[in-house]
Parts: structure tokens; sequence; C-alpha cells
């Protein structure tokens, strides 16, 4: 976009406008269904901390973890996006599902005895 007329949306040309509202309809469908995505990937890795729990497993795995780094990063090498973009979500989530897997863990009486403290999945 060449104008600089984003407070005065009367002054835009109103094929633009049409235009902004098709791509951010888009954009809001996106959004929702990364949070619907995340909200099943979430709900997968709160059964695996319960089996980890359950069987005295550390919270977090640095092996999957880096397979995961790899995988996401060729994925969205593929997808032509940024791969340390695509690294930092990773990572963001990771530390969040350790977080889920550390506190499932500490509910079912098992502490980092198993050596999970630090480490990542």
């Amino acid at each position: 976009m060449t104008t600089s007329n984003t407070g005065n949306a009367g002054g835009v040309d109103p094929a633009v406008r049409a235009e902004l509202a098709r791509l951010r309809e888009s954009i809001d469908n996106i959004d929702a269904a990364v949070v619907h995505m995340l909200a099943e990937r979430f709900k997968c890795t709160q059964q695996v901390g319960h089996l980890k729990a359950a069987h005295q497993l550390p919270p977090a795995d640095p092996s999957r973890e880096a397979q995961q780094i790899a995988r996401l990063r060729s994925l969205a090498e593929n997808a032509r996006l940024d791969p340390a973009f695509a690294e930092k979500l990773l990572n963001f989530i990771i530390a969040e599902v350790i977080r889920h897997h550390e506190s499932i863990a500490d509910s079912a009486g098992i502490a980092d005895s198993a050596g999970g403290a630090g480490s990542r999945e």
C-alpha cells in the first residue's frame, strides 16, 4: 500500500479497502485454524505428559526436540517460511509443553529425579 492514510479510511480507495478486508478475513481464518491446531497439539502433549509421569519418564526428551526442530526447519524451508522463525516458535511451544509435563509429574508425585530438569523435548 502506498498511501499513508491509515487513520482516514474514508480517503482510501474503496477497492483498496475491499482488498484489505478480504485479506484480513483470510488472516483471521488462518489465526483461528492455528489456535485450533495448537489446542489439538496440546491435547496430545498432555497425554504424553501423563504417560511419561505414569512411567516415571523425564518431562523432556532432548533427542526428540532436536528431531522436531530439524523437521520443522525443513518444513519451513519448503513452505518458504523463515526456518529461524519456525524454530523460535517451536522452542516456545516446547518450553510450554515441558512446563506442562513438569506440572503433571509434580501432581503425580514424581519429582525431577528422572533427570528432566533443564532439558527439552
